[in-house]
């Protein structure tokens, strides 16, 4: 998945040959224990050896709710699987302060989820998952 230019301007916080720290897989899998189908599906995918990242410096939740809003509108036309991006966009929209993103891709990169954490990375606001597809050649 190809960062959207909200975080080009940002690096990966210590990741490993797998995407991530432990004491930072540790933390995710304790924010991911929410009832919703898409923090279920992403812990899931991050315990079968699922890559993660988190990274440094916060976005604006304004930009982050006209962008995945204009992602929602473009999966439905498109028809792309998609898992709580709807609800992402209405928290994001309700949410008043910057946040950090992450993210985790399947181990076999057919999900890739995108986690949404307060400032200070201590709780998950929401998380999102689209489902990838190969290109056919």
């Amino acid at each position: 998945m190809t960062p959207n230019r909200a975080w080009q301007n940002t690096g990966p916080v210590q990741q490993d040959a797998a995407g991530g720290d432990d004491v930072e897989r540790d933390l995710l899998e304790r924010l991911l224990v929410g009832d919703d189908e898409a923090s279920m599906a992403a812990l899931a995918a991050l315990r079968c050896g699922g890559s993660h990242v988190v990274w440094p410096g916060t976005t604006p939740t304004e930009s982050l709710a006209l962008i995945y809003g204009r992602r929602l509108r473009h999966t439905r036309r498109r028809g792309i699987e998609t898992t709580n991006l709807e609800h992402a966009v209405e928290s994001l929209r309700r949410h008043q302060q910057p946040v950090r993103l992450g993210q985790i891709r399947a181990a076999d990169g057919s999900w890739t989820f995108l986690l949404f954490l307060t400032e200070d990375g201590t709780r998950l606001i929401t998380c999102t998952g689209v489902r990838r597809t190969r290109l056919q050649t």
